[in-house]
């Protein structure tokens, strides 16, 4: 067996981790911290650059001082995706906030792009829906709200980044701007077909090209850690860099088309390789998964807002302590009675991209209890998964086997049953919760010409409900649904809802 060890970082929107991964795939040591998400203004989500990159020196320096006279081959890093920020290059202090992928504030520019009638070419190019979520309408919104950034930017005097480029940029000392071709498929900016930073589509967002980094192979040698920086030597390589979701992917061990995993977090993303290059027809993404040794593996993938997030939302709705407790309240009864809550509260993601929606509850009567509605914010993270994978398989024209989960939901056995239940798919669930760290560490590894086991499926469930229930769940889906986008809509037009 081999003595390489990897320090695998996850910078997640809730939560950093680092874990220190063995070739085997086997967690010696971890440490998380949590991160602060904050909301200025009804629909703005954003975090903090400085404490973000404080939380992952902070975990590297817990896991080091684990691990004792353990020597670390090098670094892995999966990121929280869509997240931007812009960063002073002289200094290196950001000049604002990560707008985070959550946030909308960028909504009237993307509105003003789809009246101008440009949203099919961007999507054209990038394989990404024109919505606020992407980052590259972020990136201007940084730069014409902050005093001065544009003309600082157009001088070449700043840097715009993912959070994994902010990452590397402070690892390294600032010796290194780059970025991975997962990542840069998400900034809306990347042409996935011609693998470069697209001119017309920086020129279309107003976002300089000389903001952003270089695009490189996830399993490049992206630098070396610089003095000082961190807990960890001078010169520890960072060996990978992928995108938390794809990471997933990557630790689920799905090298070839035909399988779906769904990651499970604060939103949720599905994600299946495809052959080449799929432009979706059913409300999806054309992505890229990764790429190793400068070969772009391609995906199709659904992004869901709010997902895990909703339980804790409904949890302190209904005066609970935390998300758990939901689930135990849910679990008193057998059923949401008829009731359906789709939590659009900032809006509806795939395979729907409405970003005007909002949360909606339907289906109460006189004998509506507390539990329903948990009960029915439990069934919301399962229904939005399955409209996402409906639309996976109507892109690829045929039936897909099963799902994959992984993330914190995928930890609830009632979601996870339902989930079974309305696919009609069996569902896998990860043994290791980590499987996005766990990936980026296989990415790592692999970069070193190792080979690091697949995360196993701890637990199975298959459907356990007849057709004709399965059709009366999805009916009351689809009918809040409706619901929510007709009085979206009647409200866009002025009217009474």
């Amino acid at each position: 067996m081999s003595r390489e060890l990897i320090l695998a970082i996850d910078q997640g929107t809730t939560n950093t981790k680092a874990l220190l991964v063995d070739a085997s795939g086997r967690v010696l040591h971890q440490a998380s911290v949590p991160n602060i998400v904050t909301y200025p203004q009804a629909g703005w989500a954003e975090q903090s650059a400085t404490a973000l990159v404080q939380g992952v020196k902070q975990v590297i320096a817990e896991v080091v001082s684990k691990a004792g006279a353990a020597e670390i081959t090098g670094i892995g890093i999966s990121n929280q995706r869509e997240s931007i920020l812009v960063w002073d290059t002289a200094t290196g202090e950001p000049i604002g906030p990560v707008i985070i992928w959550q946030c909308r504030r960028s909504a009237p520019q993307c509105d003003a792009l789809h009246a101008a009638g440009r949203a099919d070419a961007i999507e054209a190019r990038t394989g990404l829906a024109l919505d606020p979520l992407f980052p590259a309408a972020k990136v201007a919104w940084l730069l014409d709200n902050t005093p001065g950034a544009r003309a600082r930017a157009e001088a070449g005097e700043l840097r715009a980044g993912t959070v994994d480029s902010w990452l590397l940029w402070n690892l390294t000392g600032g010796q290194v701007h780059a970025t991975d071709h997962s990542n840069a498929s998400r900034t809306q900016l990347f042409n996935t077909q011609t693998l470069q930073w697209d001119t017309d589509l920086c020129a279309l967002f107003t976002v300089p090209q000389t903001l952003l980094g270089e695009v490189r192979s996830s399993d490049a040698c992206f630098g070396i850690t610089a003095e000082g920086t961190t807990a960890l030597p001078a010169g520890t390589p960072i060996l990978a860099m992928i995108g938390d979701s794809h990471a997933a992917l990557f630790g689920h061990g799905v090298r070839t088309p035909g399988t779906v995993k769904a990651t499970y977090g604060t939103g949720t993303s599905l994600m299946a390789l495809t052959p080449g290059r799929v432009r979706s027809t059913h409300g999806l993404s054309s992505t890229i998964a990764w790429s190793q040794g400068g070969q772009v593996q391609h995906a199709l993938e659904g992004n869901i807002s709010v997902s895990g997030q909703t339980a804790a939302f409904t949890a302190e709705l209904l005066g609970l302590a935390d998300a758990a407790a939901l689930s135990a309240l849910a679990e008193t009864v057998d059923d949401s009675n008829g009731v359906a809550f789709v939590p659009a509260l900032v809006g509806l993601g795939a395979p729907y991209w409405r970003a005007d929606a909002r949360g909606t509850i339907t289906g109460m009567t006189l004998g509506t209890k507390p539990a329903h509605l948990a009960r029915a914010a439990l069934e919301a993270i399962a229904f939005q998964v399955a409209d996402v994978y409906a639309a996976m398989e109507a892109d690829m024209g045929s039936a897909l086997s099963e799902l994959r989960a992984d993330g914190g939901a995928s930890r609830n056995g009632t979601i996870m049953q339902f989930e079974a239940d309305i696919l009609d798919r069996p569902v896998a669930v990860a043994a290791a919760p980590e499987v996005s760290a766990l990936g980026a560490a296989a990415l790592a590894f692999s970069a070193l010409g190792i080979s690091m086991p697949a995360v196993p499926a701890a637990q199975h469930f298959t459907p356990q409900i007849n057709d004709a229930s399965r059709t009366r769940h999805r009916q009351r889906w689809r009918s809040a649904i409706t619901q929510a986008l007709a009085t979206q809509n009647n409200q866009n037009r002025g009217g009474t809802p």
